[in-house]
């Protein structure tokens, strides 16, 4: 049975796919609905290793026995991210102990660490899966958005050399080859280049705060474009010699995903105005991986009305239930 997503009329265009998921009118709906798994949440500060530390928000299974989910957020987003809050109460509702994780310097999480946030730091995710893992044998589930569709990627495509119990990963909207999605950034409406700049801008000056002996104002904050701020501070912070090869560090086109064992689903938007769709044909294809391409649903939208649950929430709980395997399109 294959499981279309077709928005009413009023909710087709891209942009607005890709925006309300963050709208405050979206949130107030949202919560609502995730007043009893917000409840249920409690606060964990998760060791990972190497004096990493994550927070993450767990709520557990109300039979105690549930299938176990972890889910990332996007980039500059949190775990209270509206997308978030809505996967997971969807999920919750139907028996699933489910674990919200912030990414370092996400989430007011800033003076948990000195070092800075990056995409390349796949080992705090890693980490993290296992402080969240412990001594439950239960098979765990990951579930990732735009950059955190991209970080369970990669976890899955390292699941067997970490000792990782990866029962299955969902990508919705993954970050595949972030120089291409950098460019889409910087060359679309400024509405998201000005979003992506200002949300960036307020967390580094949340580090500041946080660690004023370690940072300076004027190093940290500059730049005014996506481009240069990432190339500043890849050569400044990170082991990384030049913007190039730090976008290359994270990327998962290519051989990257050849070697899953791990099942993942991949879904993707066609007219996502920030993930180039034509980025799947670089994928390698291994067994394990399924990619859908839908026709229409924005970045990390899929929404077919302003309250109610999206589309990708149903299609994850599918998914991680067992109920259908997308057929690649």
């Amino acid at each position: 049975m294959t499981h279309s997503f077709r928005p009413p009329r009023h909710l087709r265009n891209a942009h607005l796919q890709s925006v309300l998921p963050s709208l405050q009118i979206r949130r107030i709906w949202v919560q609502r609905r995730a007043r009893a798994l917000l409840a249920a949440s409690r606060d964990v500060v998760l060791d990972c290793g190497g004096g990493v530390r994550l927070l993450g928000h767990h709520a557990a299974s109300r039979t105690g026995h549930g299938p176990r989910v972890v889910l990332l957020h996007g980039w500059e987003g949190s775990a209270d991210s509206v997308y978030v809050l809505s996967v997971a109460a969807y999920l919750f509702e139907r028996g699933f102990d489910v674990f919200r994780l912030n990414f370092r310097d996400h989430g007011r999480t800033h003076h948990l660490n000195p070092d800075l946030f990056h995409s390349c730091r796949l080992s705090d995710v890693v980490g993290a899966l296992r402080a969240v893992t412990g001594t439950d044998s239960r098979p765990l589930a990951l579930v990732g958005y735009s950059l955190g569709g991209n970080f369970a990627l990669r976890v899955a495509a390292r699941a067997g050399v970490e000792g990782l119990a990866l029962r299955s990963v969902v990508a919705v909207c993954p970050v595949l080859d972030p120089a291409r999605t950098l460019i889409e950034l910087e060359r679309i409406t400024p509405l998201y280049r000005r979003y992506f700049v200002h949300k960036w801008r307020q967390s580094l000056k949340a580090k500041l705060a946080a660690w004023p002996d370690r940072y300076r104002r004027e190093e940290l904050l500059e730049g005014r474009d996506l481009t240069r701020m990432t190339e500043h501070l890849v050569i400044r912070y990170t082991e990384y010699p030049d913007l190039p090869s730090y976008l290359d560090g994270y990327a998962v086109v290519g051989n990257v995903l050849a070697g899953l064992t791990v099942p993942c689903h991949v879904l993707l938007a066609a007219d996502d105005p920030i993930i180039p769709v034509d980025d799947v044909d670089r994928l390698a294809r291994p067994p394990a991986l399924d990619v859908r391409v839908i026709e229409q649903g924005g970045h990390c939208g899929f929404l077919e009305s302003v309250g109610g649950e999206s589309w990708a929430d149903r299609e994850i709980h599918r998914l991680l239930a067992g109920q259908e395997r997308p057929s690649a399109l």
